[in-house]
């Protein structure tokens, strides 16, 4: 068997993909796995980083307004498909799985060109132009948010790594914490901005150190690689644990008791599947598709929103600190979250796409 995946540019197309990857392998050890991308994309660094092959083909945006940019697209496009045409040939591929992004257009069109089986997974409720091109022409549609908004699309939720799908926060906790030089019996705020990190997440949680560690608040505060901080806390007790990079979320999902993030599809899946509950911060621009993720997580008791514009050092502490001091509170909110999770989308996605290449 060999399979193909097309998925890339942010970490919420490629994690889902190589946790299909990581399932199809425990399913069938002798799968071929080959994924195609772009060189604009997290995918150079996440998928060697798995011991996956990538090959990487043109990236062609699409641009989503009339602009004298559309004239240029024909001809890049036909170059992409045919470069992606080239990869589904010289690996012999059974089945093209896509997850969205700039390489998953060309990826679509260049399998319905070889007459392969197609497989699309949209993990967000506004689906990309990528994805709603890839339903008209896959055989088998399947989405990771409750309301599936491509028609025929089956809800099987968003495939996650297994060190998260699986993890027990309770019994994982003090190690977790420890792993970050936090202290055990203090209540744990956790943030992070997604895989490229998130300025005014950053700036609000920074300004709000002095009070959150006045109430006995100990923090683990990730940057993103590629921001700096205007200030950083002085040392001192409680800490103050500021990272540019984790890359055992696990446990970093284990040492926290609340999170403040965005809502990203990824983000919602993977806070909902341990039971973290959260203040999500949707981003401020795009198609909306953050708030809807967090929405319902919010109806259903597992977190809390505010908008971007809103976010800042007294909304943490008037919003937060409240509910780190009030382990009831953040108990029943873990519950809640952890009912609208799904961890065994990897495993259920895998097989489906084995049964429909075979």
């Amino acid at each position: 068997m060999r399979v193909v995946l097309a998925g890339g540019g942010t970490a919420g197309h490629i994690e889902p993909a190589l946790a299909l990857a990581d399932a199809l392998r425990r399913l069938d050890p002798g799968v071929g796995i080959t994924c195609v991308g772009t060189e604009r994309g997290l995918e150079t660094q996440l998928v060697p980083a798995r011991g996956y092959d990538l090959e990487l083909v043109p990236a062609v945006p699409l641009p989503r307004a009339l602009t004298p940019r559309l004239l240029t697209v024909p001809g890049r496009l036909a170059g992409a498909v045919n470069a992606v045409a080239a990869v589904l040939d010289r690996v012999a591929a059974d089945i093209l799985v896509g997850f969205g992004g700039y390489v998953a257009t060309p990826a679509y069109l260049a399998a319905k060109r070889r007459g392969l089986p197609i497989v699309v997974h949209e993990a967000n409720p506004r689906p990309g132009l990528a994805n709603r091109l890839g339903a008209r022409l896959a055989d088998h549609v399947f989405s990771g948010f409750p309301e599936p908004a491509l028609a025929g699309a089956a809800y099987i939720g968003t495939p996650l790594r297994r060190e998260i799908a699986t993890l027990d926060r309770l019994s994982t906790g003090d190690k977790a914490r420890s792993w970050f030089g936090l202290e055990n019996d203090r209540p744990t705020l956790l943030v992070f901005g997604g895989s490229r990190g998130a300025r005014s997440l950053n700036q609000a949680a920074l300004a709000a150190a002095p009070a959150l560690r006045a109430a006995g608040i100990q923090v683990l505060h990730v940057l993103g690689p590629d921001n700096v901080p205007d200030h950083e806390p002085p040392p001192g007790d409680p800490q103050y644990v500021l990272l540019p990079y984790i890359d055992r979320m696990d446990l970093a999902y284990a040492a926290a008791d609340l999170a403040l993030c965005r809502g990203g599809a990824l983000t919602c899946a993977e806070l909902t599947a341990v039971g973290l509950p959260a203040a999500y911060v949707p981003l401020p621009h795009g198609t909306g598709e953050q708030r809807v993720n967090a929405e319902r997580i919010v109806a259903g008791g597992g977190g809390l929103m505010a908008d971007d514009a809103e976010l800042s050092a007294q909304w943490i502490v008037h919003h937060l600190l409240p509910i780190l001091r009030d382990p009831e509170r953040v108990a029943v909110m873990s519950e809640a979250a952890a009912r609208l999770g799904r961890k065994d989308a990897d495993i259920m996605l895998a097989r489906k796409v084995l049964e429909i290449a075979g």
